[in-house]
């Protein structure tokens, strides 16, 4: 090998590639989960949780309804209302 390929101290770069390409590969996988998430909660999908929470936490003796079911009257009430939709 010659002096130009190795640093100073005689340690290989190799490490410090791999360091970097550790970095990179983080942030670009953090990037994909916050895609993710971003698209999922654009389709809806914490709506479910979030309305069993608000029923456990505001009407405590309501019956939960199983998500095929909360989800069949969302539908239901979007086809008979359609307020914000554009069709």
């Amino acid at each position: 090998m010659t002096a130009a390929a190795q640093p100073n101290d005689g340690r290989s770069p190799r490490p410090a590639v791999i360091r970097r390409l550790r970095v990179v590969g983080s942030a670009g996988a953090a990037k994909v989960r916050a895609f993710g998430s971003w698209f999922n909660a654009v389709l809806g999908g914490q709506d479910y949780q979030r309305y069993v929470d608000h029923l456990q936490r505001n009407h405590p003796g309501c019956e939960v309804p199983s998500e095929r079911e909360y989800w069949r009257r969302r539908h239901a009430d979007a086809d008979n209302n359609p307020q914000n939709r554009c069709c």
